[in-house]
């Protein structure tokens, strides 16, 4: 269990977070469409543009992951595993603040998912 003095530090932590999330995803200048006479160029934005969108959404998932942590903080299950419902090691969370799970559910998870896109992979490939 997460005591107080952690407690604190993982709170100004992850509102500092917010903070830059915040102000990194209101910054939305590199998914404007840029036209240009030149096909390459066209090509180049387009790429840019959709690395934009992939860093924006992104840094969006995360802003949400912390938010959530904050609203866990608030509600007194900061700390414990959604999953499992055991306390998640204060070590990944020193790591990553926003962590709703512990270590081996995580994994699972991943694990799970991983799975998932590879039968997807099937079976977009298979069609």
């Amino acid at each position: 269990m997460v005591n107080k003095t952690e407690l604190k530090k993982f709170r100004k932590i992850l509102e500092a977070k917010q903070a830059e999330l915040a102000r990194v995803l209101r910054n939305r200048e590199a998914i404007a469409i840029e036209k240009s006479a030149d096909a390459i160029d066209e090509v180049q934005h387009a790429a840019e543009r959709e690395l934009a969108i992939r860093n924006l959404d992104r840094e969006s998932q995360l802003l949400r992951m912390v938010k959530l942590a904050l609203q866990r903080m608030d509600e007194g299950s900061y700390g414990i595993c959604l999953h499992c419902e055991e306390p998640i090691n204060p070590k990944r969370l020193a790591a990553v603040p926003w962590a709703p799970y512990c270590i081996r559910c995580q994994e699972a998870i991943d694990q799970q998912q991983e799975t998932e896109d590879i039968l997807e992979d099937l079976l977009v490939n298979a069609a």
